[in-house]
């Protein structure tokens, strides 16, 4: 099995997790629309349709968080940093490369990572909102010892699951709060 294709896998698997469906029902959602594919995105890259297919919401009625305009900067960058700490623990995933991803899990998401000047920013933040930021960390160190398990068991099946709830935590902050 090529990287591509494992990845491609895990990254299914990661959605149906999210999603709650099985990974056989996911693997059988009907492709995005053929337009989207005009725009650079591969057919075989594409969600499932389940994913794609939700409600738009009508308005935005997420709770906008006021922050001082350097710590709502260094809040985006934090998080578009997270972002890229999850695909690059897929990445390491798809590769098997088990002790990497929970190195990159602990060290850019888990509760190692929670220091420096971002913190400051969780004094702007309700109390629902540094709840729901402490899960995400919190599920990002159980993914890491998840994923070393998985160097030993070779099952990568709750490492996903581990990583889903990882990203769970993320979906979670941001349908209920905004940055202003």
């Amino acid at each position: 099995m090529t990287p591509s294709v494992l990845f491609q896998r895990l990254t299914l698997a990661c959605l149906a997790a999210g999603l709650g469906m099985p990974l056989a029902q996911a693997q059988t959602a009907a492709p995005m629309p053929h337009d989207m594919a005009q725009h650079g995105m591969p057919q075989h890259a594409m969600p499932p349709a389940a994913v794609t297919q939700q409600a738009a919401p009508k308005a935005d009625d997420r709770k906008a968080v006021h922050f001082p305009a350097a710590a709502k900067r260094a809040t985006l960058a934090e998080m578009r940093a997270h972002l890229q700490a999850l695909g690059d623990i897929q990445m390491a995933l798809s590769r098997n490369e088990y002790e990497l991803a929970a190195r990159l899990a602990e060290n850019k998401l888990g509760l190692s990572s929670m220091h420096g000047d971002m913190y400051d920013s969780a004094r702007y933040m309700p109390a629902g909102m540094r709840e729901l930021g402490y899960a995400m960390h919190q599920s990002a160190s159980q993914f890491a010892v998840i994923a070393q398990d998985a160097s030993v068991s070779g099952d990568l099946r709750p490492a996903i699951a581990a990583l889903a709830k990882v990203n769970q935590n993320c979906v979670a902050c941001h349908a209920a709060y905004k940055l202003k």
